[in-house]
């Protein structure tokens, strides 16, 4: 991806799905979801790397119970637009979690791969119990089986952007979820 000007970041945003408003909004509700599951018990809230960084940041401020907060990196998606099939933790949690109610906080779950690799990982570590949030479900690309527990918005399959993802480390401090112009590759 070449982007030397603004204008060539534009060129990239194909439209708008989701914007800012629906997105804090749907947040607010996920925090009050949390917060009734888990009725004032401390959690550890896991972003996985890089993509949910800004979703677990607007997330933990919107629970009111406890929590710490970790950060995992899983990678399946290298500077492209389609999954490699290869997952990898490329960094880990410093926490033990077998003291915690872990809730994994995820920007996208596309083929399922990356997150039901990183559940078997944190399962065997015997947390007290295990929770997936995710801001974007793309259950049409499922190739392995894996709900989430709270699933923020349900998109088809396009290409996204924005609100932490990128394409080729590009659009992560867009606002709002854009699908990705794949004409601008």
């Amino acid at each position: 991806m070449d982007i030397k000007s603004v204008q060539d970041f534009e060129k990239g945003i194909k439209r708008v799905l989701i914007t800012e408003e629906q997105i804090k909004n749907a947040i607010k509700e996920a925090g009050k979801e949390i917060d009734k599951l888990y009725d004032g018990r401390p959690i550890l809230l896991v972003s996985i790397l890089k993509g949910a960084f800004v979703f677990m940041a607007d997330l933990a401020r919107a629970v009111s119970v406890p929590c710490e907060i970790g950060f995992m990196c899983a990678k399946s998606y290298y500077n492209g637009t389609s999954s490699c099939g290869v997952v990898q933790i490329t960094m880990d949690l410093e926490q033990n979690v077998k003291d915690y109610h872990v809730v994994i906080v995820e920007d996208i779950i596309d083929t399922g791969r990356t997150l039901n690799d990183v559940c078997k990982a944190l399962r065997t570590r015997n947390p007290i119990s295990l929770h997936v949030v995710t801001l974007l479900d793309k259950p049409s690309r499922r190739i392995v089986e894996f709900e989430p527990d709270i699933s923020l918005f349900t998109i088809e399959d396009h290409f996204v952007i924005g609100y932490g993802l990128d394409c080729a480390e590009y659009y992560r401090n867009l606002p709002y979820i854009a699908e990705f112009n794949n004409e601008k590759l």
